[in-house]
């Protein structure tokens, strides 16, 4: 499978994996996550998406107990700026948040440098200079490799490049969805790492007579067809597809090998 070099220096296969959904509670339900995990290196992952946000840093604690020591080509990129307060949930963004955050995840994923650190979502509340400012006097620092952002239009990414070099935006978009139609293409035109979250969701669920004709052609999934659809759309696109199920992660890994021809990319786009 191809390769990506986020930031221009940082090399992954284009087909990583969203660690969201994999159940972290003590049990059998755990032991398979730490399978599941384990599996997706087996398979070639080495792109691997997860937040502090989810289970409040369980799920990185997870991730580090199925694979650390790590594997040197494994990048375990996390994101900042949404907290857990209770059963509730608020963006924080405030320098002095981020950096304790930030000191946690690396604490919990059991490193001294976060490759690529992505901000969860855009503080409101919090001056955009002092979100990144905070970010970059970590990357400088050394504790953070490469920043990024989620969830953001095409004004907001141009601003936070004013303020320090972004390498990836995490911004949801498959085949179904393309909202961020135009976010994309900047990304594409500044070689800039996409990574849309929920990549396979609408084009698994969705029995549009074009996706499952394709699909039965083939005879691969709707959800390889969606992703095989976004390896094509531009170079900059990571997918990465969540699952807490093994037969449907090495499905996915396996969309890499799915050919999709001009008239399939003319009938899917349309």
């Amino acid at each position: 499978m191809e390769q990506f070099a986020i930031g221009g220096d940082l090399p992954v296969r284009r087909i990583g994996f969203g660690a969201m959904r994999l159940p972290t509670e003590a049990g059998p339900a755990r032991e398979a996550s730490i399978a599941l995990a384990r599996r997706a290196v087996e398979l070639g992952i080495t792109l691997i998406d997860t937040a502090h946000l989810y289970g409040g840093g369980a799920n990185e604690e997870l991730l580090a107990e199925a694979l650390y020591p790590y594997p040197d080509d494994l990048v375990v990129t996390t994101k900042v700026g949404v907290v857990r307060t209770g059963d509730d949930w608020k963006y924080d963004a405030r320098p002095e948040s981020l950096r304790v955050q930030v000191d946690e995840g690396l604490r919990r994923l059991r490193v001294e440098r976060i490759e690529l650190l992505q901000l969860h979502r855009l503080d409101p509340e919090t001056p955009l200079a002092d979100q990144l400012g905070a970010l970059r006097d970590l990357r400088d620092e050394g504790k953070i490799g490469r920043i990024g952002l989620s969830e953001v239009t095409v004004d907001e990414l141009a601003r936070a490049r004013e303020i320090v070099d972004i390498a990836s935006v995490q911004n949801r978009y498959s085949l179904l969805d393309r909202s961020y139609e135009a976010v994309l293409d900047a990304c594409e035109a500044a070689g800039i790492a996409f990574l849309p979250w929920r990549p396979v969701l609408g084009a698994a669920s969705e029995a549009g007579s074009e996706l499952v004709a394709v699909a039965a052609e083939l005879g691969v999934t709707t959800a390889q067809v969606g992703l095989a659809w976004l390896l094509v759309r531009s170079p900059v696109i990571l997918p990465i597809p969540g699952t807490a199920n093994i037969a449907h992660l090495e499905e996915n890994f396996a969309a890499g090998d799915v050919k999709l021809t001009a008239e399939h990319l003319e009938r899917l786009s349309s």
